[in-house]
Formats: structure tokens, C-alpha cells, sequence
């Protein structure tokens, strides 16, 4: 089960900018595996993290001690497709639980916009897709399976551990291991995209009309321009309007990847480039309509590699938050190749996700790699922290545990919920330190 790995044993994130090495990489293949390594861990003073797929850009998964992997945890695979209910490792992909979902004429009620990472790892950073009346993938959590730092196997529910429950939906890796989730799915289902150009000025102005007339909204600003791109996605009964092929693989695969890896490469090399280049983009995705299995129409392949910094706002702030992101991406001493990307959530009772008792505007920033950025994202985040702002826990920031608890009502009672789960900060790093504290 416990495999053990030199210095010199290194993992990286998906964008590169996280590295490390790990003292020993841990593999369970049970969950009684998982409580050994963790009763090891505590008796011996040593430190787990668990890491997914690699795909948060901040050092949440990065282990500075041992490393566990849970690709090979197998527990049992449950569909109730009467109750819309699933069980399933918390090492599943989402892309392998989408797929699982489908054989069974189901589907989770909304995803991001990539299927890459583990449940355990969506659910523990907060990840979200977009929609007004749906809240992050950690609200579609039913129960979870959690090995504490003190070895403790706890089944959490609305009837048993409600409390951890609550704390453990989005919790960083912080208080324990979780080796199995159970979901709640809906029927599978079609969804209608339409994607479009628009001028900003417009797209702001009817926002309440858009928001509320479309399942799910969101759109991507491009620096330098007045542009935005608009994509809606509705549900519909059949699926009627396939995208053929070819526009798939034009849009999605050769334009959105294969040319703009290129533009990107261009301006990183001549700067100066960049508001060209952004205004062709802005001008070379054209309107689109079609259909498509739910899973399918909301996660794209993302190839071009870069760092993200993405904060939530209570959603009347989104205008002001959007004006001081033009001035401070006009007055940078560098060029931006990436747009900005915007989406809407509701609110919800989870103690430290970001959507916790409001309805949230999400603004997404970006760099291409091997890109400055450090100036950009501060400069927002000063921006978005003053308007109530929280870091998504997965993306670049540079908050601590004391502008954290500011910004969480229920902060203080996760520390206390991690005093009692993980009293020996079996499960701590460096980077959950500075975000959670000692």
C-alpha cells in the first residue's frame, strides 16, 4: 500500500506552477489502507496530503511530507437510480462519474467547465460551474466517508454527523481523508447552447433579464475590447441539433486550442501583439446553437496551459468589480493573453464555500504561462477583497488565515471542527496553514 519515493520523487500541478517532492507516496487500495497511513502518520509525526489531478493552481495538494494517491482506492460502486443517488470512490474522475452517470440515464445538475479532476478534489476546493439557481458541485453532496487524523472512520449525513457534514463538503483536505461520496443526481438530461458575440456595455445592462431567463449563464470578457463572448445553456427535451463534428473540432479543438496556444505564444514573444490579438479572438468565435448531453455541452477540452486567480462577489458588485478590472489591465506594465471569464452561483449553507449565504458573480482572471501575472492578480485582489470577495480555493491567491476569517462567518467554527477531527495536523502543509492557520 505505502510505496516509498526519494527526494527526488517530484509531482506538479496541470499549469506547472506548483512543484514538490514527497518523503513517500502512499497508494491505498481500501479504506482500511487509508486509516493505517493516517494512525502511522499521527504516531510518527509525519504529514499526509492527498493530491487529485492536479488541476488547483494554488499548493492545496502539495505535500511537503507524504503524499497520498487515491487512483487505486477501490469501495464499493453504488447507483440507486430510483432515489437519483450515487456512491462512489472519492479518487473517481468526473469524467469517469459522468460517464458512469450516462449508463444509468443519469446526470449531476451542473458541472464546471472541465471533467478532470477528482471528486474528492471538486468537492474540497469548491469547485462550481455557472447558473443562478444552482449552487457549487459540493451542494449535490448527500454524504461522505471521512478517515480523520486520529484514524477515526465517520459517516456523514444529514442524520449522522450533520455538523461534520457541513465543514467537510468544502474543506480543503483539512480534516481528513475522504474515501467515498455520495451524491444526488437528477435524470439525464439535454441541454440547448447558444453562444454568441456581444458588446459588455449590453451584456451588463440586461444581466438581471439574462440571468434569470437562461438555466445557466456565462460569459468571457476580452481585455483591450468592448467584446464579450455570451454562452447560455437551457434545458431541452430532445437532443435535436447535435454540433457536427467538424464545427466541434473547429471550435473547440482547433480554434480554442490549437490557434490560440499559437496567438498566445505569438504575444508572449511580441507583446505589443496582445490587444491585436485579443480583439481577433473576440471576433473569431461566431455565434453558435446546438444540443448535447448535459456533461458533455458543459465541459470543454482546455490544452492551453496557464495560471488563474478567481473570486466570488456577491453578484450586485460584478459591475464596479468589472470597470476596475478595465483600468487595471489598461495601466499594467505587461500585456494580458487570456480573456476574463464570468459566472453565477447561489448561495448556500457550506461553511467555507465561497457561495456560503449569498448569491455569487464569479470573475475568473488568467495569465498564459511562463507570463508575468503576480501584479495583475494582486492588483484585482485588492479589488475584489474590498468588495467582499472570496478566493476560490483552488485558484491563485494571496489572502491568510486572518483576512480568511473575515470573510467566512463560519470560520471559526471549521477551526474548531479541525481541532476536533485533526488535532494533530496530520493533514497541514504549509500553504493549508497560511489559508486555515496552526
Amino acid at each position: 500500500m505505502v510505496g516509498t519515493a526519494p527526494l527526488t520523487a517530484r509531482w506538479s500541478n496541470w499549469a506547472g506552477n506548483q512543484r514538490g517532492s514527497a518523503t513517500a507516496i502512499l497508494r491505498p487500495a481500501s479504506p482500511e489502507d487509508v486509516t493505517e497511513a493516517v494512525l502511522d502518520a499521527a504516531a510518527t509525526g509525519h504529514r499526509i496530503r492527498v493530491a487529485g489531478s492536479g488541476h488547483s493552481f494554488t499548493a492545496v495538494a502539495l505535500a511537503d511530507d507524504r503524499r497520498m494517491d487515491l487512483s487505486e482506492l477501490a469501495t464499493t460502486i453504488s447507483v440507486d437510480v430510483e432515489r437519483r443517488l450515487v456512491t462512489v470512490p472519492a479518487g473517481m474522475t468526473l469524467h469517469a462519474l459522468n460517464s458512469l452517470l450516462a449508463r444509468h440515464r443519469l446526470a449531476l445538475p451542473n458541472l464546471g467547465d472541465i471533467d478532470a479532476q477528482t471528486v474528492a478534489g471538486a468537492i474540497s476546493t469548491g469547485t462550481h460551474g455557472t447558473g443562478a439557481g444552482y449552487g457549487c458541485l459540493s451542494t449535490f453532496v448527500e454524504a461522505v466517508t471521512l478517515v480523520t487524523g486520529t484514524g477515526e472512520v465517520l459517516r456523514c449525513s444529514a442524520d449522522e454527523n450533520p455538523d461534520v457534514l457541513a465543514a467537510a463538503r468544502v474543506s480543503l483536505g483539512a480534516l481528513g481523508v475522504l474515501v467515498e461520496v455520495t451524491l444526488r443526481c437528477v435524470d439525464a438530461f439535454v441541454l440547448h447552447a447558444h453562444e454568441r458575440p456581444a458588446a459588455l456595455t449590453d451584456v451588463l445592462g440586461e444581466l438581471p433579464e439574462l440571468i434569470g431567463g437562461h438555466d445557466h449563464v456565462e460569459f468571457y470578457w476580452f481585455p483591450y475590447t468592448t467584446r464579450v463572448q455570451v454562452k447560455t445553456n437551457d434545458r431541452v427535451p430532445v437532443n435535436d441539433q447535435p454540433l457536427p463534428r467538424w464545427r466541434g473540432w473547429l471550435d473547440d479543438d482547433f480554434l480554442s486550442n490549437t490557434v490560440f496556444a499559437g496567438a498566445c505564444r505569438l504575444g508572449r514573444a511580441v507583446p505589443a501583439l496582445a490587444p491585436g490579438i485579443s480583439a481577433v479572438s473576440a471576433r473569431a468565435l461566431t455565434e453558435r446553437r446546438y444540443t448535447g448531453r448535459s456533461d458533455r455541452v458543459f465541459c470543454t477540452p482546455r490544452r492551453v496551459r496557464f495560471v488563474e486567480m478567481e473570486y466570488g462577489l456577491p453578484r450586485e458588485a460584478l459591475p464596479d468589480a468589472l470597470a476596475a478590472l478595465q483600468r487595471i489591465v489598461d495601466g499594467l506594465p505587461f500585456k494580458v493573453l487570456f480573456p476574463v471569464e464570468v459566472r453565477f452561483t447561489a448561495a448556500d449553507d457550506i461553511w467555507l464555500s465561497h457561495g456560503y449565504g449569498r448569491d455569487n458573480a464569479y470573475i475568473a482572471v488568467h495569465q498564459y504561462v511562463g507570463m508575468p501575472y503576480e501584479p495583475y492578480f494582486q492588483a484585482f485582489e485588492k479589488v475584489a477583497a474590498e468588495l467582499g470577495g472570496r478566493p476560490h480555493w483552488g485558484k491563485l491567491h494571496y489572502r491568510d488565515a486572518a483576512s480568511l476569517a473575515t470573510a467566512y462567518p463560519r470560520f471559526a467554527d471549521f477551526q474548531a471542527m479541525r481541532d476536533r477531527l485533526d488535532p494533530n495536523r496530520v493533514f497541514t502543509s504549509p500553504h493549508v496553514t497560511h489559508v486555515l492557520g496552526a
